[in-house]
């Protein structure tokens, strides 16, 4: 019986779309398929390839992951790749995929590095190999870096075109047509005093549409309004790449030193209207007076935070088919931008973590308090004994009843007293002696029994007052899941991540809670359940 030939795939890839790298990209195609033929046990299955991506990560790859797919659906047996380099730049992405197809019986065979993952010594090998890889990669992009910061400050414009200028090998030429919206922008802003809103009205109503916006907005508005190129400057690495696997942008807010060179190029407006611009966005911005109140507007306003990008979440509100209307959170910059992209100017906008509804945050909130009030009784028996020391309360009754009794019987024994005298018995002096020491005792006893009544009156209202203070310390403790009163008090802050986790931070307690949340049923509003929870230190 005939032995079954190895189906072998191939991978090859270049990280640039270079017309001479695309030559190497058909050139490793043909070595692969004439390496693969001639291993008479071997038959070709595909030749997989990737143009124009980089090796740091497998994210956008699309020919590697289709490699991949197959391969662990077992339609391939062995895959052929030249370099490490060019299988993963990433030491962590080349270890975790040849592991993964090893586990599927899918070997993989560097050529030109000789290493086989079948072998005994094929992982430690290929480590070895993909570290090199790897800071390779890191000294490619320190150099790429160190080489356009030098081309920067030399005044090669790195970017996209934007509305009045279209940028030609590096230089920023101005475009004719586009130059009277633009001036238009700052004169009605600054010299007519009108509101970014109304001019991104006007200029929709006009005909006009911005460069790459589909339609105009306050945002586009302002960001034509800030922008310095318009005045003849230049400013470069307003973004950076901190991290050069992934490759993700974030705003340069003072992490690296920009690149701002004056009277650059041919401008669009004078620098005296410039100027004057940007003074009047600093006179209209909002003040800390209007940002606090328009914080505090919701019960968590200025507390929600996302745990991907660290913005703030903002509430968005909608109405549903059943009528009812739906509230919730979601990141700002997911809510202005969409899921996370990368600009053609190299900006990362946008944010990919996800929405989470009101009512699973009150949820969240009712279920931390819970925790936090487990000994609520021993908590209200002390909170009751402070309130008694402080208004002086005192449980202690005076016995009216023992002093009636006695006095009662003070009596009797005057009585009996006269009765001794007249049967001579005792002599008319002891009588007149004892009498007044019945009647000293009696008049005393008077005296307290005259006074506990004004001392009645007050317990009666002392314990009218105690009464009250259990009321109110029983509603307090017996608190509702939407008590968004009590939440905005307690709420320190509360940080939302990927997979339904959100971390909340109360006030006055040193630590914080992870929660695990199981949200469900649209049509019932997404009713959440706690699936688990972790106690956290406050950092």
């Amino acid at each position: 019986m005939a032995k079954s030939k190895l189906r072998v795939a191939a991978y090859c890839r270049v990280s640039t779309d270079k017309n001479d790298q695309a030559n190497s990209l058909i050139s490793q195609r043909k070595y692969f398929a004439d390496y693969i033929t001639h291993h008479e046990d071997w038959c070709l299955n595909n030749v997989y390839f990737d143009e124009g991506i980089s090796g740091t990560q497998t994210k956008k790859r699309a020919g590697f992951n289709a490699m991949v797919e197959e391969a662990m659906q077992g339609r391939i047996d062995l895959i052929l790749t030249k370099e490490v380099c060019r299988f993963a730049r990433n030491t962590v992405d080349t270890l975790s995929y040849t592991r993964k197809l090893k586990d599927k019986g899918v070997g993989v065979v560097f050529t030109i590095d000789n290493i086989d993952t079948r072998d005994s010594d094929g992982e430690l090998r290929l480590t070895i190999m993909a570290s090199i890889a790897q800071e390779e990669s890191r000294k490619t992009s320190e150099r790429v870096k160190w080489g356009q910061k030098r081309r920067m400050e030399q005044g090669i414009v790195f970017g996209r075109d934007l509305i009045g200028y279209t940028v030609r090998n590096g230089v920023l030429v101005i475009n004719q047509e586009e130059v009277p919206v633009v001036r238009a922008i700052f004169h009605k802003y600054t010299n007519e005093g009108k509101g970014t809103h109304v001019i991104a009205r006007e200029l929709s109503g006009e005909g006009l549409h911005p460069k790459r916006a589909r339609l105009w907005s306050a945002t586009v508005i302002l960001r034509v309004l800030r922008n310095e190129k318009y005045v003849g400057d230049l400013c470069q690495k307003k973004t950076f790449t901190p991290n050069y696997l992934t490759h993700a942008k974030k705003y340069n807010r003072g992490y690296e030193e920009m690149v701002y060179l004056k009277n650059h190029h041919e401008p669009i407006i004078d620098r005296d209207l410039w100027n004057r611009t940007q003074e009047e966005l600093l006179r209209r911005a909002p003040t800390d007076e209007m940002k606090s109140q328009y914080s505090n507007r919701y019960w968590c306003s200025g507390k929600l935070y996302c745990g991907i990008c660290g913005q703030r979440y903002v509430r968005r509100t909608k109405k549903l088919k059943n009528g009812t209307t739906y509230k919730a959170w979601r990141c700002y910059a997911a809510a202005n931008h969409g899921t996370s992209k990368v600009l053609e100017s190299r900006e990362s906008i946008g944010c990919d973590n996800g929405s989470i509804n009101e009512r699973a945050l009150l949820t969240c909130m009712h279920y931390c308090l819970c925790q936090l009030q487990a000994n609520q009784k021993e908590l209200k028996k002390e909170i009751l004994h402070e309130i008694k020391a402080v208004k002086g309360i005192t449980e202690k009754q005076l016995d009216t009843k023992g002093i009636t009794e006695k006095m009662k019987n003070l009596n009797a024994k005057k009585r009996k007293a006269i009765d001794l005298m007249l049967d001579g018995l005792i002599s008319k002096a002891d009588l007149q002696e004892q009498a007044n020491w019945y009647d000293g005792q009696l008049a005393e006893l008077s005296e307290i029994l005259s006074n506990s009544q004004g001392r009645d009156k007050a317990q009666a209202k002392q314990a009218d007052v105690f009464e009250q203070c259990i009321t109110a310390l029983d509603e307090i403790m017996a608190f509702g899941e939407t008590n968004q009163s009590l939440y905005r008090e307690i709420l320190d802050k509360a940080v939302i991540y990927h997979g339904n986790t959100v971390d909340v931070w109360l006030k006055c307690v040193p630590f914080g809670m992870k929660l695990s949340l199981h949200s469900y049923g649209k049509n019932e509003g997404y009713i959440t359940d706690i699936l688990a929870m972790e106690v956290i230190e406050k950092s």
